[in-house]
């Protein structure tokens, strides 16, 4: 049967325990990143000072392409990191996503850890957050408007887990009728619809079904970063299902074939998927990422050094990376995706 309201909360507050005190990583598999070489540009003119990263997360300006991901909320922790990641995401002027709002519509009890991150990041954009499991079900659909107005959202993201579904005690591994669900919520929510997967990635064949139902932006999660079969495998304690830890498409394969579809559909590419420095996420701007993303590395940030912590964290990463752009002789990050990157095998 599936989870009570509380069970619920308790499953959370295990996820996250488990993200930070364990090793959830893939075992084997990579993201792809390692296989690719900047080309050094020898006689760059790029004015290092001259280069910004402003621009638009559908409607709102950010400093920064860049997106704290979707973690947590529906837990008593929940409030407190949502309210530091906030004040983060605010002093940054960038985007922050919520984890799950399952539990909102089935209890008002932590609205509260939802809540305060509009409290506390007034102005930047903020994407709401429901499972694909749970968007099929009878009336939900007509109950998304209210998580959108809960956090006053941005965007809603509809996260599609299936192999977590697969694995979890008490999971829904039901998914029959998602793309009608999503042209229905596209076409009722008065804010753009992201489709994120949640670390198996997602194929360029399944992304063109996604973005023919009207759906504004796909964020592939791929394999490589945080393994959420993983996780539930480590909760289950079954080590029979280990086979299904390093499960996925590496986050690198996702870009490189889902960016080719903007010659067909006009929306927004977010990179995530072990993104954990500098060069991951320039790798994967270079590849078609409009944005990237992170949530596990900036959750582990926050836990060891607080709100100044990842403000730092993510400040360097585009200090860094404006060197790589002066390296690479490219002055913006569309620059980037202009041929400056190369598999490796073809450098020998």
């Amino acid at each position: 049967m599936p989870d009570s309201s509380n069970s619920l909360s308790q499953r959370k507050k295990e996820h996250l325990q488990l993200c930070l005190t364990e090793d959830v990583s893939f075992k084997e598999k990579r993201n792809g990143f390692e296989n690719y070489e900047f080309k050094h540009f020898a006689i760059t003119e790029v004015e290092i000072k001259k280069i910004f990263f402003d621009t638009k997360f559908f409607d709102k300006k950010i400093n920064y392409p860049f997106l704290i991901s979707c973690m947590t909320g529906g837990a008593d922790e929940a409030e407190n990191i949502n309210a530091q990641l906030a004040i983060a995401a605010n002093e940054l002027n960038i985007a922050l996503g919520v984890g799950s709002q399952r539990h909102a519509l089935e209890s008002t009890k932590y609205h509260g850890s939802y809540k305060v991150i509009r409290k506390n990041a007034p102005g930047i954009p903020i994407l709401g957050n429901i499972g694909a499991a749970e968007l099929i079900k009878k009336d939900v659909i007509s109950k998304i408007q209210s998580l959108v107005d809960l956090i006053e959202a941005d965007a809603m993201v509809v996260h599609v887990n299936a192999l977590q579904e697969l694995l979890q005690n008490n999971g829904e591994p039901n998914f029959k009728g998602l793309l009608k669900s999503l042209e229905k919520v596209v076409s009722l929510l008065k804010v753009p619809v992201i489709v994120k997967e949640v670390g198996a990635g997602i194929s360029k064949e399944v992304a063109k079904k996604i973005l023919s139902s009207g759906v504004k932006g796909i964020d592939v999660a791929g394999a490589g970063g945080t393994s959420w079969a993983g996780v539930e495998i480590l909760r289950n304690k079954k080590n029979d299902e280990n086979i299904f830890w390093d499960w996925g498409l590496p986050t690198s394969y996702c870009l490189r074939k889902i960016h080719k579809l903007k010659n067909e559909f006009d929306f927004l590419l977010i990179g995530s998927g072990g993104i954990t420095n500098a060069l991951d996420s320039a790798k994967a701007f270079a590849l078609g990422a409009d944005i990237t993303a992170s949530a596990i590395t900036v959750l582990k940030k926050l836990d060891k050094n607080g709100i100044e912590g990842v403000i730092k964290l993510i400040t360097e990463w585009f200090d860094t990376l404006k060197k790589i752009l002066f390296l690479t002789g490219s002055s913006s990050i569309e620059d980037l995706r202009k041929g400056k990157i190369i598999r490796k095998e073809k450098l020998y």
